[in-house]
């Protein structure tokens, strides 16, 4: 079963392979503008999820969204990739495309590729989006994730969940070895090194990527800021895209 389009009826959309050292991703391309929003999604998830998000923002600029290794629609990697490394792969796909003035907006797991690129590849990036950045340092267990991830759920929408569910099923057998990667990884080690303008976004309800978890990631990334977005958790821009489009408008000034 493939991925439906993000882009709206009419609109001339190109959906393509890209293989880089082992590995491919799949890129759904469409729009024009100053800006390219490239959107990352998390952990078992795939380039369907930021849907609502594309819409308000595909009159703003161009919309590159893409499915990982092993998620969506991109076959799985022959290994499991490092977050590092699909952030090399993602960064090849940028200079493979000519990307211009690239806004990096990642969800969840994302933010851990999106962060990775701005640090290891900072001329690829004009600015970064972390939306429920994980993994939180403190709860950095796959047991913990999981309770979280059940108790974020617990209040979403049916939406949120029949979405979720999907895309699970999607990323297939090898999970487990992704979560492990996705553990594995301690991007506060990097986010010192990020130079970019960075905006933070937390839902007020996320029990994934709590209050002082994000305010700790701010206060590590030189030229962060933080907003909180009311009445959402974890999955927001799945739930209502509005608000976090709002504050990403006003961040990249288009």
């Amino acid at each position: 079963m493939s991925t439906p389009k993000l882009a709206p009826e009419g609109a001339d959309v190109s959906v393509s392979a890209f293989p880089f050292a082992g590995a491919t991703l799949i890129a759904e391309d469409y729009g024009t503008g100053s800006h390219t929003f490239l959107l990352i999604h998390g952990i078992g998830m795939g380039r369907s999820v930021f849907s609502d998000l594309a819409t308000h923002l595909h009159h703003r600029g161009r919309i590159v969204a893409v499915d990982l290794p092993g998620y969506g629609d991109a076959p799985e990697p022959a290994r499991t990739l490092t977050m590092e490394r699909t952030a090399d792969l993602v960064a090849a796909f940028i200079r493979s495309r000519r990307l211009e003035n690239v806004v990096v907006v990642g969800h969840s797991m994302g933010t851990q590729v999106a962060i990775e690129i701005a640090a290891r590849h900072p001329e690829l990036v004009a600015r970064a989006v972390l939306i429920a950045p994980t993994v939180n340092r403190r709860e950095r267990t796959g047991t913990r994730q999981f309770f979280r991830l059940v108790q974020d759920l617990a209040v979403e929408r049916p939406k949120v969940v029949a979405v979720g569910a999907r895309e699970y099923v999607r990323a297939g057998p090898h999970i487990r070895n992704k979560y492990r990667a996705m553990l594995a990884h301690r991007p506060e080690r990097v986010f010192g090194h990020v130079s970019a303008p960075v905006l933070i976004l937390r839902g007020e309800h996320d029990y994934v990527s709590p209050r002082d978890w994000c305010r700790f990631v701010a206060e590590s990334i030189p030229r962060a800021t933080l907003a909180e977005i009311a009445a959402h958790g974890h999955e927001t821009m799945i739930r209502d895209a509005a608000p976090a489009a709002q504050q990403i408008i006003a961040f990249t000034g288009v």
